[in-house]
């Protein structure tokens, strides 16, 4: 059936023109990237392409893409190995930053080993299931540090919205962060150790010719995302 599909879209392309797309398209993308980059530009993109059926579901990992039924995934950090094209999108780097209400409480650390004394707000990685380790890198230097915290979350929203409350110290992509940290409402604690970075991959089925509208939808994506780090 898979090949069968492959046929009918490439013959579709051929009769139809190459810039004509047409059929259903699932995507699972990042919560955090639908919500904060990708949702306000869909509007456009499909008005582009009356065409196209766009079924958009969010999760906080990608699970089983062929056996799911996905035709694209968008995903943060290092994809597993498998069998699917893994083609990176960006890479956004990773900061340490306070409210200024938890700085003023409990003071500032004078460098990454003194955060184990702080109140860290953890984030679980979706593919362990535990929460990220806390690292920073200088050039070839990397320092993992021991954080400890009562509060782990999987969600990026509620990150952002805790540490904004001065909770804690979170560790956040820049991607996002930009207005939070202009604004002052956060303060970036790690401008000394600037190079740890963090990917955004879309995943798709291997294929020597991905269908029209995959290749389409990550024109749109390389798109947005030049936007984003512009």
């Amino acid at each position: 059936m898979p090949l069968l599909a492959a046929l009918d879209e490439a013959a579709s392309s051929i009769t139809e023109g190459a810039r004509v797309v047409r059929g259903r398209l699932r995507v699972n993308v990042d919560p955090f990237f639908a919500r904060l980059i990708l949702g306000p530009r869909l509007g456009g993109f499909l008005e582009a392409h009356p065409q196209l059926e766009l079924e958009l579901i969010t999760r906080d990992r990608p699970g089983d893409m062929v056996a799911d039924g996905f035709d694209l995934a968008v995903r943060f950090g290092e994809p597993r190995a498998s069998s699917l094209v893994a083609r990176k999108l960006l890479d956004t780097r990773i900061l340490t930053v306070a409210a200024p209400t938890y700085l003023k409480r409990f003071g500032r650390p004078a460098q990454p080993q003194a955060l184990g004394e702080h109140r860290c707000i953890q984030f679980r990685d979706p593919q362990s299931g535990q929460p990220f380790a806390w690292e920073f890198h200088r050039g070839a230097e990397r320092v993992v540090v021991d954080t400890r915290g009562q509060l782990l979350v999987n969600d990026v929203s509620s990150l952002h919205s805790t540490c904004l409350a001065g909770y804690g110290i979170a560790q956040v992509m820049a991607l996002g962060s930009e207005l939070l940290l202009a604004e002052g409402r956060l303060v970036e604690l790690s401008e000394d150790w600037p190079d740890e970075r963090f990917p955004l991959y879309a995943l798709y089925p291997s294929r020597h010719h991905p269908p029209a509208k995959v290749r389409v939808f990550l024109d749109f994506f390389l798109g947005l995302v030049n936007g984003a780090q512009g």
